[in-house]
């Protein structure tokens, strides 16, 4: 009987590609091991085996597997059908959905080896310039990667000389495959057994009496082997010795002292991991026990709490429950900064139970993580992380919490799969029969909308921490201000004379400013030029700590310019302004003040975020500048006043959840104030201070907010009340990109009528030199989702089968919002 072996490749295939392996293979492989497979005309890839079966493809003849690459599965069968219902609900495939579940260093890529033909000999006459330094290169390698004939050639496109090379006979070309992971080993040392008698000990030390410092280096050996029975690190022995690491060698060169090496994980965690979590306060205990009462009949709960209600609080104690009846949590947080602050927080609670997943950790710190979660292991029963997190292997998951559910931040938007970590948290809590927590203090729309629908279960926590009242609100008018020349710079009076009156009682201020860099437009003052980028449709942003101009798109950046491109005048202008200018205005009105910036220029470093975090808790910094990063969960003791320089560039954003996001991030923001005992203060600069939204943040007003925005969303047809489909089209040629666009969208309304926007340009129209167009999809309620994914899959293919259109790259994103 011959066996096959459907596999899932990491590139975006649709359908499984199948191999043919042996009886042997068939008993002893299993769903989830990692297979190597060629694939293509020459490379190997690492795929996954997906089904096992005896039925042969049709279309192609089977070829073998490489090698299996495991003895047991690195991905579980909940989490294949996790990654099915993602791939399926959000119109992408199963390889792509692998590609960003697992950690680089599985994904093994066969590398391109070239070596030179011995049986040949070629004059070097018949070589060209670039060939003849490759062959040259050869003469003292015996082989070299295509990397390495890049640098030699110093050019990108060396594909083409390689392959004259090969059909001159000169060059081998085979693939090979590299283990990614490196585990960690740490070097540890102990006595030669020759040594461990008392006679030879004796005479090893009066041996050393001549060199005293190796003499030291065994006696602070002994010292710590009588005082620990723990293997002792050659780092620790240098250390508690103060001698080098050039003596210890000596020692291990003489035989004297042997060296071994034991693996250890790359993250560890300093403490005891037994602090008492704090008593709830009776507001947290109501709730804590609604949360309770409400997963006894309903699987998701949305807890409101207002800022600084302490809902962290009633996180520890629903760990705590779970942990003792041996399940694992998944605590998802939307953004790096966060998890820095909470990650100390709970592990002082859990200890090393706590396993941290996030695109910060290089790939061995990942596999670290993943192989501990698919042992089971007490490293990784609690895990915190960013939404790639929710790929990760569970075995026995209890509750998956979503901290702030409402953030942007939690959909993916490059490259696919375009998933929603809340959506998906809560499929793969349904797949392990466990619970997710909601919590926000401004929920999306959609939960809340499922929460008064009855659909999910829902708990209020209206009080402060402490008591402590909400922040004040006070909006200033910019445009009186500058009327009553009472501006310095893009401070009002009133945000000047805050500052003044929060810094001399010594508390802390957060300003909020939503761009990053000097000022987003330069200008010229004769003939209104304005620098743009080649790439994109957007002018380039000036960033003077660098004295450069960067499209925040493609990354392009140039030099500033010290005269206009066009007209040749010197006299370039700035307008507007972005976190680098406010931090420039703040050192000029308060020198003697420590100010800092948080922005992604400045968190760019894997401790980025940490060093800002906790230079500001510590209070070595009076003033905080940054972007949107700020307003996210953040817990600081001290500040006082939160200042928005400019409400107005949030507000008039063409979305249709501009207004819902701007009152998320101001009252996110707002309640970075007063989280003690004092109450905080607030100021919002703005030049339209009747705006019906600046009002609801000021009387933290969500549920009149709520209900002004479902009224918008039923009369333009918005979510909630119909889903949302995005398609656009990308490529360099504007007129393909109208063609494709036009053609997708006469076939989608053929079928969906009214239902179908667009094709219309987005307002930035060309990133990366690529044309962009959109089309809108609306779902009506009562419309089935899989017929309309259906009905549009029909589509694309036809669509792809047109040779025109075949360059133009498409891509699907369901629920885009």
């Amino acid at each position: 009987m011959t066996y096959f072996l459907d596999v899932i490749l990491p590139i975006p295939l649709q359908k499984a590609f199948t191999y043919h392996i042996t009886a042997a293979e068939a008993q002893f492989l299993k769903l989830g091991m990692r297979v190597a497979v060629p694939f293509g005309k020459s490379k190997i890839y690492t795929a996954l085996a997906y089904n096992i079966h005896n039925t042969a493809p049709t279309s192609y003849e089977a070829k073998t597997i490489h090698q299996i690459l495991d003895d047991r599965p690195v991905v579980s069968e909940i989490q294949l059908k996790h990654w099915e219902w993602i791939a399926n609900y959000y119109m992408c495939s199963l390889g792509e959905v692998m590609r960003a579940a697992m950690p680089n260093a599985f994904i093994l890529e066969s590398e391109t080896i070239i070596s030179k033909n011995e049986q040949i000999e070629i004059k070097d006459s018949e070589l060209k310039d670039d060939e003849f330094l490759i062959y040259e290169a050869l003469n003292y390698q015996s082989s070299l990667k295509i990397q390495d004939v890049v640098s030699i050639l110093d050019k990108k496109r060396v594909l083409p000389v390689i392959k004259n090379l090969v059909e001159k006979g000169v060059l081998h070309l085979q693939e090979e495959l590299y283990e990614k992971y490196q585990p960690k080993l740490v070097r540890y040392v102990k006595l030669h057994n020759n040594h461990k008698s008392e006679e030879k000990l004796q005479e090893l030390l009066e041996i050393l009496s001549r060199a005293p410092k190796q003499r030291e280096v065994i006696l602070v050996l002994f010292a710590l082997e009588a005082s620990d029975n723990k293997p002792i690190k050659v780092s620790e022995l240098v250390e508690r010795s103060g001698t080098s690491s050039a003596i210890v060698k000596a020692l291990i060169d003489k035989g004297i002292l042997e060296e071994y090496h034991i693996q250890a994980d790359r993250i560890q965690f300093e403490g005891d991991g037994d602090a008492d979590s704090k008593t709830l306060n009776e507001a947290q205990r109501q709730a804590f026990k609604e949360i309770e009462t409400t997963f006894q009949s309903k699987s998701v709960a949305l807890l409101h709490g207002v800022t600084s209600s302490g809902k962290t609080e009633i996180y520890v104690q629903l760990i705590q429950k779970q942990l003792a009846q041996g399940k694992q949590i998944l605590y998802l947080l939307p953004e790096i900064a966060l998890t820095t602050q909470l990650v100390h927080r709970l592990q002082n609670y859990f200890g090393d139970k706590v396993a941290v997943f996030h695109s910060r950790y290089s790939g061995n710190e990942r596999v670290e993580v993943w192989n501990n979660m698919l042992n089971n292991s007490e490293k990784a029963q609690v895990i915190i992380g960013a939404r790639s997190a929710l790929l990760l292997p569970f075995n026995n998951l209890g509750l998956i919490i979503v901290d702030e559910e409402h953030e942007q931040s939690y959909k993916q938007f490059d490259p696919a799969p375009r998933y929603h970590a809340r959506d998906a948290a809560i499929v793969l809590a349904n797949m392990h029969m466990a619970k997710t927590l909601l919590g926000s203090a401004t929920p999306s729309l959609e939960s809340y909308f499922n929460a008064s629908q009855g659909k999910y279960g829902f708990i209020e926590l209206n009080t402060r921490y402490n008591n402590v009242l909400m922040p004040d609100i006070e909006l200033v008018d910019l445009a009186d201000k500058y009327k009553r020349k009472r501006m310095k710079g893009h401070f009002s009076d009133r945000l000047i004379e805050e500052m003044t009156d929060t810094l001399e009682q010594g508390f802390q201020i957060i300003l909020f400013q939503n761009r990053r860099g000097f000022s987003p437009i330069v200008e010229c003052t004769t003939c209104g030029n304005s620098p743009q980028c080649p790439n994109c449709d957007v002018s380039l942003t000036y960033h003077q700590y660098r004295d450069q101009l960067r499209c925040h798109y493609c990354g392009y950046n140039s030099a500033m310019l010290k005269s206009c491109q066009a007209c040749g005048s010197h006299t370039l202008d700035t307008k507007g302004f972005g976190t680098e200018q406010i931090e420039e205005e703040v050192k000029v009105l308060f020198p003697e003040k420590k100010v800092a910036r948080m922005d992604l220029d400045t968190t760019r470093g894997k401790f980025g975020f940490e060093k800002i975090i906790n230079s500001f808790e510590q209070r070595e910094v009076d003033i905080l500048v940054g972007t949107q990063m700020l307003t996210k969960g953040l817990d600081f003791r001290h500040v006082k006043l939160v200042g928005i320089m400019n409400a107005d560039n949030l507000l008039n954003f063409p979305d249709f959840r501009a207004h819902e996001r701007s009152y998320q991030l101001m009252a996110q923001v707002s309640g970075r104030a007063g989280r003690t005992d004092i109450r905080g203060k607030v100021l919002i600069q703005t030049y339209n201070p009747h705006h019906n939204i600046l009002q609801q943040v000021s009387t933290n007003s969500f549920k009149e907010m709520y209900s002004e925005q479902m009224n918008d969303r039923y009369n333009y047809k918005y979510p909630p009340i119909y889903r949302l489909i995005k398609i656009t089209f990308k490529h360099k040629d504007y007129n393909r990109v109208n063609l494709a666009a036009d053609w997708y969208a006469k076939s989608l309304r053929q079928v969906f009528k009214a239902n179908v926007l667009g094709p219309e340009f987005p307002a930035i129209s060309r990133i990366r030199n690529l044309y962009n167009k959109n089309i809108l999809v609306k779902i009506p309620q009562k419309q089935s989702l899989a017929k309309t994914k259906e009905a549009i899959k029909k589509i694309d293919n036809s669509f792809n089968a047109v040779k025109d259109f075949r360059s133009v790259r498409v891509i699907i994103n369901v629920d885009n919002y």
